[in-house]
Formats: C-alpha cells, structure tokens, sequence
C-alpha cells in the first residue's frame, strides 16, 4: 500500500499517522532522504528548524513532483526563537527556507519552563495559524501542566504533543492525559535509537508475526492509536517502516510491549526543561 492510514485531529483536519522523521540527518543527506522517503510512499514529513536541514526537506518536496496538498509538512519552533513577535518571525523564516507557503503542523519543540516564554510561543502559533501560514498548532515535550497552561490562556487545545516514545519508555499515563484533552500523542525517537532492537520479549514477538523488531515496535504504536516519525536512511528499511503500519497487534501483544517500559528516557525530560543544541555525533546526547 502506497496510502498512509490518517488520525483525525481536533480542528477537523487530519494526520497520516505513519511519518518520516529527519532528526538527526545531516543536512547535505536531507534531500535525498526525503525524496527516497516519498517515493516509498511517505506523505507526512517532520523537520524542525534545529535540525539545520529544512533546505534539504523543501529541495526534497521541490523534486518530487508531487501536489503540495498530498503532502503534510511539520517543522518546530526552537527555544531561542520563543516570544511572541520572534516565533512568528521565526516561522516565516521556516517558511522562507522550506520554499512554502503555508505549514500543515508548527510545534513548539520544548516549552522550557525557565524561559517563561511558552505561553506567549502559543498565542502566536495561534496568531500563525488564524494568518492561515500554518494549518495546525501543536507542541513537542509539554507536560500535562503546561499544557493546561496554554489552553486557559487562549481557548486553543493543541491538536498534538509530540514526546519521546518507545518501548522502554512507553508513556501512558502522558497518553491518557493527552486523551482526556483530545489531544494526539505523536512519537519521537519511536525505535529507542536501536536500544531495543536486541530486546528478547521483542525478537519473541517479532518473529511469531513473521516481522523485524523495528517493524514490531512501529506496529505497536499504531496499534495505540499514536502518530509515529520513525527515521531512517536506508530505502530498504524505509519500505519495512511504512508496510509495518498495515500489521495490526492485538491488545495481548499491545500490553506485552507496553510492559517492557522501564522509565529509560534518552532525551530531556519536559518537566525540566534542560535541553541543549542537538549534535550528530553523540546520539545520546541529543533530544528530538
């Protein structure tokens, strides 16, 4: 199947619930990666302005031949843009480097509490978006708190927050906060970086579905009704990611997985709030 399965969002627009994530490769990689992507029949693309290589994203899209509209394209506000006036400047920027139009999702990448600058980041994604220079607003490795946070102040629920996910860290109680908000969970870092692909409950799985550990643990976001940003460069696995949404897991095996979770956070931790500049060398290192 070259159609990705869709998630309806709580501003009556729509998500493909299986994404390419660009985390992590490098810039001068970018294009070709992505257009390897859409030609595996990708349709949802996540970048951030962090990542330094939203040229390589738009250049891909440029290339591809296909229709803006068949395309849902992500990127994320970074912490040193926050504020009112400098996150609008900052998306136009984006824009501007992305050579579009209008944004299908702008998130904020972190609410970092210590800057006291999130709240007033949300009033202008919700500016942004009422400029119709982006679709929908969310955010990325919000707290529950700070997530009641910015609805009270201006009525507007984010229609996701993207957070760290995977098998060691499978994040349900966020799950169950995001649902009581109607809010979409979305994933990042959803394979664990590779951590758990030697997991040996996990290669039991796999094998008696006849899949690949990476294959199992993106069937297992699926099956929790999440959006996922597996990233990869390598076509072959590219194709494995994609085909593995259409593997559906019963809720036996849902909760087997689920249950592997240890609390092994590879990235910052949103209550926190510390985060640095990513490096592509120090995998551990960096937060999505």
């Amino acid at each position: 199947m070259t159609t990705s399965l869709t998630l309806p969002l709580n501003d009556g627009k729509s998500i493909p619930q299986l994404g390419f994530g660009t985390c992590r490769i490098a810039p001068e990689k970018t294009e070709g990666a992505v257009l390897a992507a859409l030609e595996a029949g990708y349709r949802h693309i996540d970048t951030a302005t962090i990542y330094k290589n939203e040229a390589g994203v738009g250049a891909a899209l440029a290339a591809s031949g296909l229709a803006r509209q068949d395309i849902f394209l992500t990127t994320k506000l970074w912490n040193t843009d926050q504020g009112r006036e400098t996150a609008i400047e900052a998306c136009e920027r984006s824009l501007e480097i992305l050579g579009q139009d209008y944004l299908d999702l702008y998130l904020i990448h972190w609410a970092q509490p210590a800057l006291g600058r999130y709240r007033e980041s949300w009033e202008a994604l919700v500016e942004l978006r009422e400029r119709g220079l982006v679709r929908s607003i969310g955010v990325s490795n919000f707290t529950a708190a700070q997530l009641d946070d910015i609805i009270a102040d201006t009525g507007v629920t984010p229609v996701v927050n993207q957070i760290e996910v995977h098998p060691y860290l499978a994040q349900t109680q966020a799950a169950e906060d995001h649902a009581e908000r109607n809010i979409l969970t979305e994933s990042w870092s959803p394979l664990g970086y590779g951590l758990e692909l030697g997991d040996e409950t996990l290669g039991e799985l796999a094998a008696a579905r006849g899949l690949g550990v990476a294959e199992l643990m993106i069937a297992w976001h699926i099956a929790r009704g999440f959006v996922v940003i597996p990233k990869t460069e390598t076509p072959a696995r590219m194709a494995s990611n994609f085909a593995a949404q259409f593997f559906p897991l019963t809720p036996a095996e849902v909760e087997t997985i689920s249950a592997l979770d240890r609390g092994h956070r590879l990235g910052g931790d949103p209550a926190e709030g510390d985060v640095g500049a990513p490096t592509y060398s120090d995998r551990r290192s960096f937060t999505a």
